[in-house]
């Protein structure tokens, strides 16, 4: 996997991450998603993850999420 995929892939699964610990009450009220997928972010790709990579992964999440 490239760079691109390794962060594309982080940044999905933390997004899906937060949600599930939001939902059952597990994260502090006040980090906001941005903030989580931050602090979980390997340093080796800390310097592509960008706001416009993350709002465009969760514009994707959003628009194709099943309730399962």
């Amino acid at each position: 996997m490239n760079i691109k995929e390794k962060t594309i892939a982080h940044i999905a699964s933390a997004i899906t991450a937060f949600s599930m610990q939001q939902n059952t009450n597990q994260l502090p009220k006040n980090i906001s998603m941005v903030d989580f997928i931050l602090k979980t972010v390997p340093e080796d790709i800390k310097q592509d993850v960008t706001m416009e990579l993350i709002d465009s992964i969760f514009s994707y999440i959003s628009a194709t999420r099943f309730d399962t």
